[in-house]
């Protein structure tokens, strides 16, 4: 089975990459490099002893995405090419609109002109809107825009959309839908990890880069949440246990007379901002200066999963914990 992954130079994507590569798989990767860096696609053939055809393409350019489909003959796509940050959606919502769910249409549209029938898409709690109780369920969904407190959310939630319709239109079309929590920490090498171009937008990266005293102290984005701590509460998960989600996905596609498959990847355990510095700090043996700021836009006050569908139909669970979390984010910060 030949893959495009679509955005895979990218936290999530190089991830995955790897245990596809692992797993057997043949890997071609596209990437515009807005939110990542060539050295992540040599880093990933030093950690496989495999090399990856890779082509810098935005997803949005149609002309240059069809030569690579041209040439390459897909089986699947996995769509990670979307931006993913909240807070920056908030204030640039044309920009997160524009992107990803253009982005989302021409990979569809190619893959309907290419013959290539399956998909894998990178979705988001988000999607579960602003009342939704934690644990939920991928049944909690409801997809309802007024409820999602952000540009990113709504996004997601629009391109779940365009593939339930396309599923329901086209009997031979499967799209597998992984919506993650938050993934955190790094491989185990130390080669690739959460690397984003400026100031983190996401908490890990952040207390990694105020650990190494790249950044002075963390933002802690509100004390006053209904919570145990007054901190936003959410699910952690670790990029690698959410990459081997994406290989497990794949079996979704082989004798299976469903279309349309919907997962929530996490761990079904809640930890609070406060929590998950605390744990880097003692998994780490250093300090992580922080403040108590304003909330940010689009927050809630807790969000975590109910894994058991996952866990149940693709044999797949979250095995790493939080520690390991905080350990190789630390490793991968401090040797790039």
């Amino acid at each position: 089975m030949k893959i495009l992954v679509a955005g895979g130079a990218g936290y999530i994507g190089s991830h995955t990459i790897v245990e596809l590569l692992n797993s057997g798989y043949e890997v071609v990767c596209v990437d515009n490099l807005y939110n990542s860096k060539l050295k992540t696609i040599k880093n990933i053939v030093k950690i496989a002893s495999k090399n990856i055809p890779f082509y810098k393409v935005d997803c949005t350019d149609k002309k240059k995405l069809e030569k690579v489909f041209l040439k390459e003959h897909f089986d699947t796509v996995i769509m990670f090419q979307g931006y993913k940050a909240v807070g920056e959606s908030v204030k640039e919502p044309l920009k997160y609109y524009r992107n990803n769910i253009d982005s989302a249409l021409t990979i569809l549209e190619l893959m309907d002109k290419y013959s290539v029938h399956n998909v894998i898409f990178s979705s988001s709690a988000t999607v579960y809107g602003k009342n939704a109780k934690s644990p939920i369920k991928e049944s909690d969904d409801a997809l309802c825009l007024n409820e999602i407190t952000n540009p990113y959310g709504e996004t997601k939630a629009m391109i779940e959309k365009i593939l339930m319709d396309k599923s329901n239109a086209d009997k031979n079309f499967k799209a597998v839908i992984l919506r993650y929590f938050n993934p955190v920490g790094a491989h185990s090498s130390g080669l690739i990890g959460e690397d984003p171009n400026g100031i983190p937008n996401n908490l890990m990266p952040y207390i990694a880069k105020v650990a190494t005293n790249k950044l002075p102290y963390l933002n802690v984005y509100g004390n006053d949440y209904k919570t145990k701590d007054g901190t936003g509460v959410r699910d952690y998960i670790h990029v690698v246990d959410l990459a081997k989600g994406h290989v497990a996905a794949l079996k979704c596609f082989k004798g299976n007379k469903n279309n349309l498959f919907i997962y929530n990847l996490g761990t079904g355990k809640g930890t609070s901002v406060l929590d998950l510095v605390n744990a880097y700090k003692k998994s780490n043996k250093l300090n992580v200066k922080y403040k108590i700021v304003g909330r940010r836009l689009g927050d809630i006050d807790k969000l975590y999963c109910n894994p058991k569908k996952a866990n149940n139909e693709l044999k797949w669970s979250a095995k790493l914990n939080i520690e390991s979390m905080c350990e190789s984010s630390y490793n991968f910060e401090k040797n790039n």
